[in-house]
């Protein structure tokens, strides 16, 4: 047995060889920061990803529902990955393998048809389904202030301004829609064909749209120029209404400050400090 197949729980390794009794693991594409292993195999159906969640994943079951309810479009024009086996109970999911290269730290970076077709991708993945939420952005405040409650890096007094910040808003009905939720250069992979693909699905979710130009505005919209117009080219309108968009932007940069510090990933948490002093002093 491979050693990375050790990072699998035996009830994983069980599921994934039921399914797949003949497989030869060619690489471990695990980030290493959070419990999820990710494992490109090479079976008699082809190459293959399969994705398994440690104990306190809720990524996996995310990634499933998306697959299963969302990715139609892209998967049918060969946008995303086809889905072909899945176990809620083993935090296991197994797709086709997408080839190409991560568009982040690529060429393609700095190419504005990148993010033009990225427009149109996520443009078509928002149009599928919306819903009218009174309690959205209730629960959304309510994690921002939970997640200030655990531990974190961010100043006393910076702290006591969110948390009175966040308890002000309004909390305004919100239509939500099928989002990424991670939706920037590192989720995106790039071919031969200069075609933009769609990965890692572990955050998808109904949210409002303009959540998944979050991690574009706190990244590649202010370092790469002209991204962020041929983003909206493709997209076709801008979703970012001012006083939601500013809400969404603390709430993002309070996660990022928080999660990262939990997980060790001193880099990113230094960006959402950088994110939460940049809003609170405009």
């Amino acid at each position: 047995m491979s050693s990375a197949l050790h990072r699998l729980t035996p009830y994983q390794q069980e599921a994934l060889q039921h399914r797949f009794p003949r497989f030869d693991v060619l690489s471990d594409m695990s980030w290493n920061l959070v419990e999820t292993t990710v494992l490109h195999i090479d079976s008699p159906d082809g190459q293959l990803v399969v994705k398994a969640g440690g104990a306190s994943d809720h990524h996996i079951a995310r990634e499933i529902r998306a697959h299963e309810m969302w990715t139609g479009p892209w998967v049918a024009t060969g946008h995303a990955a086809r889905m072909f086996h899945s176990d809620r109970d083993a935090k296991l999911i197994v797709t086709e393998y997408l080839p190409g290269r991560l568009v982040q730290d690529h060429p393609a970076m700095s190419d504005p048809d990148t993010y033009q077709q990225a427009g149109r991708l996520l443009a078509v993945f928002h149009a599928q389904y919306r819903v009218e939420d009174e309690h959205y952005e209730e629960r959304a405040n309510d994690k921002s202030l939970r997640w200030l409650d655990g531990p974190h890096r961010v100043e006393p007094d910076l702290v006591e301004q969110l948390r009175a910040m966040i308890r002000s808003w309004s909390t305004p009905t919100t239509t939500l829609v099928p989002t990424h939720g991670d939706w920037h250069t590192r989720n995106w992979l790039i071919d031969s064909d200069n075609a933009v693909r769609v990965i890692d699905f572990g955050r998808a979710d109904l949210r409002h749209a303009a959540e998944d130009f979050e991690r574009l505005a706190a990244r590649e919209f202010l370092s790469v120029a002209g991204s962020e117009d041929a983003f909206l080219d493709g997209y076709g309108s801008d979703p970012r209404e001012p006083e939601a968009w500013f809400r969404q932007r603390i709430r993002a940069a309070v996660a990022t400050a928080v999660w990262a510090f939990q997980v060790g990933d001193y880099a990113y948490e230094a960006e959402g400090h950088r994110m939460i002093a940049d809003l609170l002093t405009r």
